[in-house]
């Protein structure tokens, strides 16, 4: 049932990411159903959802977030078994999901100065290729996957524009870059062997990059900064600079503009010196 769940998934065009914590949040919930009623689950009944919920925030101690994550994916599990023929039934929908407060302060966590510390312990360390994908990250605002999946075809220096075909839900947009991220990956590609494999940043053993690799390289360098929190900061940074909410969130592929307009707030710290004026 899970490998017919994912290529469901895929169908739907889901990014990679979501398709294994959707199959391992399915997993989770059919573990739990065969450990509770002695037998491998059919289909799904709405009285057991409700049960896997209190299990969830009562025994797991999940936050509403994260169980709401897992009925995420429940929710997809359903309309497989119904489009499956499994099933006739939605038995979970938005309404059962649990209540979130929505976070208030901007998202980024790290300054310019932060992050310029950053790139250049990591082109110092480690070189062009990783300098070349940190800058990206930061000053363009891509998500790890999306820069990872880039060919070398996808970035003009020349137009200072990316093409990222494969952004999240296979969405494709045209990303505007400036000299930092020109100059990087420039530095780069006069170095970058030739292996035949069609991405642009690669391995030592000339095939794609993992996002686990990546990960290390910035573990190696900082306790605080990861690929996403660069994203973060783009968004923050690009508001800062004077680009349009709109812009920013071409930029960066929100499908959502409120999760733009999550930048134009104070970050924690500004948040919590205003406290201290009261």
């Amino acid at each position: 049932m899970l490998d017919s769940f994912c290529d469901f998934l895929v169908t739907q065009g889901k990014a990679e990411n979501t398709v294994k914590s959707y199959r391992q949040a399915a997993g989770d919930y059919m573990r739990w159903y065969e450990a509770t009623f002695g037998e491998p689950m059919g289909q799904l009944y709405r009285a057991n959802v409700l049960d896997y919920i209190s299990y969830l925030r009562t025994v797991k101690k999940l936050a509403n977030r994260s169980v709401d994550a897992k009925l995420a994916a429940l929710q997809s599990l359903n309309e497989h078994l119904i489009e499956a023929g499994v099933q006739t039934d939605t038995v979970l929908g938005k309404r059962d999901y649990l209540k979130v407060q929505t976070a208030y302060a901007n998202p980024s966590t790290v300054s310019r100065e932060q992050v310029e510390a950053f790139r250049q312990r990591v082109l110092v360390s480690n070189g062009k290729r990783d300098h070349a994908i940190v800058t990206i990250l930061a000053y363009a605002g891509l998500r790890i996957s999306e820069c990872l999946d880039l060919y070398p075809e996808d970035v003009s220096l020349t137009a200072k524009e990316i093409s990222v075909c494969h952004g999240k839900g296979d969405k494709a947009r045209v990303v505007f870059i400036g000299d930092k991220v020109v100059n990087a990956v420039r530095e780069y590609l006069k170095e970058r062997p030739d292996t035949g494999s069609p991405y642009l940043f690669l391995s030592r053993r000339g095939g794609r990059l993992s996002r686990g690799q990546v990960n290390r390289i910035f573990n190696a360098h900082s306790d605080t900064i990861t690929p996403h929190t660069l994203r973060h900061f783009f968004c923050s940074e690009a508001l800062e600079v004077g680009y349009g909410i709109n812009e920013v969130a071409n930029q960066a592929g929100h499908s959502n503009v409120h999760t733009t307009l999550l930048y134009t707030n104070p970050t924690r710290e500004k948040m919590k010196e205003k406290a201290n004026l009261l």
